[in-house]
């Protein structure tokens, strides 16, 4: 049995991947595949690649590219979720803040640096003509610490994905002013080199098992009503999610991959752009 770590965010998007470690798929062409939950997201996933705390992560593209780029031993093997990430963009319940333009030169809650909720503030920013030079930021580490930062004014937004966020503006918790879709496919498979080098026929068959269980994910009977209890989510918004998201079971294309670098580098976030295979097995 070969043991292969791998991590994801606690969130819908990876119910596959519990599926198929619950049913034992990876078991029986001997592997342990050990899923860790990340709930503080992309920047920790690729501070654990970094430090050979996991063999694979379930990551944001545009994290990975920039961690990559900044000296991060890992590839991209494959696009896990091909359909944009669409972020909410949330301020607390009870704020004066009404419109994205409210938000112009506040602070942004962000889970930490080189994270998505990061990353995106400057998508965000540059999508409304701001000055992306005055963006400020406090760092909150998980969605609990959001909703700290938001109550008690330390920060004014959180951009985070909307459907798990929901249940918060549900509760009264946050309100959503606005959305800010990613402008290229959300998640993708990133893997050490090193594990890559060694074992490149587990990695194979790993893909293999976890793009059968992607491509017919829609049609398992009941999946919204499995998806809505195990994510405290109402069935009408999983079924609007469900009908939003797309998986993949493809290598990410070199025009993609030249689209995200352009625009980080655009932004500043990533100080040249790199060869395909540098990124991309």
């Amino acid at each position: 049995m070969k043991t292969i770590k791998i991590a994801g965010v606690p969130e819908h998007f990876n119910l596959p991947w519990h599926m198929c470690i619950e049913n034992g798929e990876f078991e029986e062409v001997g592997i342990d595949l050990q899923w860790t939950d990340v709930p503080e997201g992309t920047g920790k996933m690729c501070q654990m690649l970094r430090d050979k705390e996991t063999d694979i992560a379930v990551i944001l593209t545009e994290g990975i590219v920039k961690d990559i780029i900044a000296g991060n031993d890992s590839k991209i093997v494959q696009i896990y979720v091909k359909s944009p990430l669409i972020w909410g963009i949330h301020v607390a319940a009870n704020s004066n803040f009404k419109t994205l333009e409210d938000l112009k030169d506040k602070k942004a809650a962000i889970s930490r640096f080189g994270s998505g909720s990061h990353l995106m503030s400057f998508v965000n920013a540059q999508n409304q003509n701001w000055d992306t030079s005055k963006l400020e930021f406090e760092i909150v580490n998980t969605i609990d610490g959001a909703v700290e930062a938001l109550t008690n004014k330390k920060a004014d937004y959180f951009m985070w994905e909307r459907f798990m966020t929901k249940p918060l503006v549900d509760n009264g918790i946050f309100r959503r002013i606005a959305d800010c879709p990613t402008p290229w496919p959300c998640f993708v498979i990133a893997v050490r080199n090193e594990v890559l080098e060694k074992y490149p026929h587990v990695i194979d068959q790993i893909l293999e098992i976890i793009n059968a269980t992607t491509s017919e994910f829609k049609m398992i009977p009941s999946i919204d009503r499995m998806l809505a209890s195990k994510y405290n989510q109402k069935i009408e918004d999983i079924q609007e999610w469900l009908s939003l998201t797309h998986w993949s079971q493809k290598q990410i294309d070199k025009k993609t991959l030249n689209k995200v670098q352009e625009q980080l580098h655009s932004l500043n976030i990533i100080e040249k752009t790199v060869p395909f295979e540098t990124i991309a097995k």
